[in-house]
């Protein structure tokens, strides 16, 4: 896996945490909830392109 893609799904964890505990304290929990769904959608969508590829490849190699 690349680094840069790693550091930025850490990046995003790192932020999605932080403001889902902001939310939480403050007594926002529906919103905290949003903003933990956002932000994996967001990974999800990141890291889509190297799952097609590795679905690819192991199509290739089981020949399924």
């Amino acid at each position: 896996m690349e680094t840069a893609l790693l550091l930025k799904t850490a990046g995003i964890g790192f932020i999605t945490a932080v403001c889902c505990q902001i939310l939480s304290k403050s007594g926002r929990d529906e919103q905290a909830t949003l903003v933990s769904v956002v932000g994996i959608i967001i990974v999800i969508l990141m890291i889509s392109e190297k799952l097609s590829a590795l679905f690819a490849t192991l199509t290739e190699i089981f020949g399924l």
